[in-house]
């Protein structure tokens, strides 16, 4: 399958295999690098011919990557054709130049030619395992718009810092439903507004997980389906609103494949960049606010200071609900003025989010529904939540994690209206966002759904959830739930 990625800063435009996440330029480099190695084994008539061609192919494909950012996951590539060149060049030269052609024998140039290989092959393996995330097209009939606003909560003060006169600002990005754009639109890049917006978000998430920059450096090249201030769907309907936010150290685009999925449905997603939580969150004005929330290592501790991390957040929810009833007021001026639903609005979240979503329901009755991506509930459990849940979560035990499901299973309970928690088999916590896409598919980091898989089962059963809470839609909710995994229910005392 062939993926075409435009880079909207400038004229270049990438293929991608999508099966091996390679461009046409640096599959060309590969074979050519592999048969510059093969060429010593071939018939002496066939090497002249071979060798030259590779050669050629080589030079010319490695001058365009030049051109357009050559990934480190080709620098093995290019050091085994290094090394093999002169082993295959030589002998052409000697006899070019009429002196007696030299050849290593064959038990002396066999290991240098596996070596070779050895270096080539590991490129495309590389690429295969920390490559540009191709994200999956959204399935919905609408085409999908983005665009990024900053809102200062000028009434409460900024927790994080000392100076009094601080107050709380949000990064927030909207994902909705667009009319189609032409060919060439300047599509959504990952991760940011810029190059080095995107950059800078990439290596705080890196060093966040302790990996180095250069291994997930394709993340910031990607674009996602979405196109950077569309025109709004026409018809004049308005649009269910679904709040999003991430996990802690997670940022306001780490769930775009879901974002796009449901926007393109008909919702519209808000998801924010939590700052001083956040890997970090890069300001209009251009500074760049890094995360303070760092763990003690003792479970007691850590857990007191994730409730008040969940506070903030929770605020933080609240408080952008109140800017987009003002943006569908008129209020804010905007392209979504008068056609944000907020009548119907769910809170949702990753991990930490998932918590905060959890907690900004059950202190704010304009959310209408609840989603928590493997979310640990942070906080109290009362009072009662009044608004149906969905909890997907990974497999959990009492023997990785005693504390988790009693009170997760605590906090549906603890709810006047129907609940759900679904169990993913073959789930780990980053299957519940992007990681997948651009992460190695090593089951135990992201799961064994796979890089398609993975974003299908969140998208289709939160979707699932949400036509049903917020939209009333027919179906058999519990039925379509349990068709991805371990399904409870939790209905309130009373219900049947």
């Amino acid at each position: 399958m062939w993926r075409r990625v435009s880079h909207p800063d400038d004229d270049r435009v990438t293929e991608i295999i999508t099966g091996l996440y390679l461009s046409p330029p640096e599959i060309a480099v590969s074979l050519g690098a592999a048969a510059l190695v093969a060429a010593r084994w071939l018939p002496p008539a066939a090497r002249p011919r071979v060798t030259i061609a590779a050669g050629a192919v080589l030079v010319l494909s490695t001058i365009v990557l030049g051109a357009v950012g050559i990934r480190w996951q080709l620098l093995p590539v290019l050091a085994g054709a290094a090394v093999a060149s002169p082993f295959a060049f030589i002998p052409l030269l000697r006899r070019r130049t009429g002196r007696p052609p030299w050849r290593a024998r064959w038990w002396l140039a066999l290991p240098g030619s596996v070596a070779c290989a050895g270096l080539i092959a590991t490129g495309p393996v590389a690429a295969w395992a920390f490559p540009v995330p191709v994200f999956p097209e959204p399935s919905g009939r609408f085409a999908v718009g983005t665009r990024v606003v900053q809102w200062t909560d000028v009434r409460r003060p900024e927790s994080f810092t000392a100076d009094p006169r601080d107050r709380r600002t949000v990064v927030v990005q909207l994902w909705y439903p667009a009319r189609p754009s032409p060919a060439g639109a300047r599509r959504a890049r990952y991760l940011g507004r810029t190059e080095h917006e995107a950059r800078t978000v990439s290596d705080a998430l890196a060093h966040e997980v302790g990996l180095p920059g250069f291994l997930v450096d394709g993340v910031p090249r990607a674009h996602s389906h979405a196109v950077v201030d569309a025109p709004v769907a026409g018809g004049g309907g308005r649009f269910p609103v679904v709040l999003f936010s991430p996990g802690s150290g997670g940022v306001r685009t780490q769930n775009t494949a879901w974002a796009e999925e449901l926007a393109s449905h008909g919702y519209v997603v808000a998801a924010l960049d939590h700052p001083y939580d956040s890997a970090a969150v890069v300001l209009t004005d251009g500074r760049t606010i890094r995360s303070r929330t760092t763990s003690t290592g003792d479970r007691d501790e850590d857990e007191k200071l994730a409730v008040g991390w969940t506070a903030v957040r929770a605020a933080d929810l609240c408080f952008v609900l109140t800017q987009l009833e003002r943006l569908d007021a008129g209020v804010i001026t905007g392209p979504l003025t008068g056609r944000l639903d907020t009548g119907r609005v769910a809170a949702t979240g990753h991990s930490l989010g998932g918590a905060a979503a959890l907690r900004a329901a059950r202190q704010d009755g304009r959310f209408d529904a609840v989603i928590d991506l493997d979310g640990y509930p942070h906080g109290p459990a009362s009072p009662s939540l009044h608004r149906p849940v969905l909890a997907l979560t990974q497999a959990i035990t009492p023997g990785t994690d005693p504390r988790y499901l009693p009170r997760l299973t605590e906090a549906l309970r603890n709810n006047t209206a129907t609940s759900y928690r679904l169990t993913v088999p073959g789930a780990t916590h980053l299957t519940f966002m992007d990681g997948p896409l651009y992460l190695p598919p090593v089951p135990s980091i992201v799961g064994s759904l796979g890089r398609t898989e993975s974003p299908h089962v969140v998208a289709a059963t939160t979707l699932a959830f949400l036509d049903t809470t917020l939209r009333h839609g027919p179906g058999d909710l519990a039925g379509a739930l349990s068709a991805y995994g371990d399904l409870r229910v939790h209905r309130p005392a009373g219900g049947r």
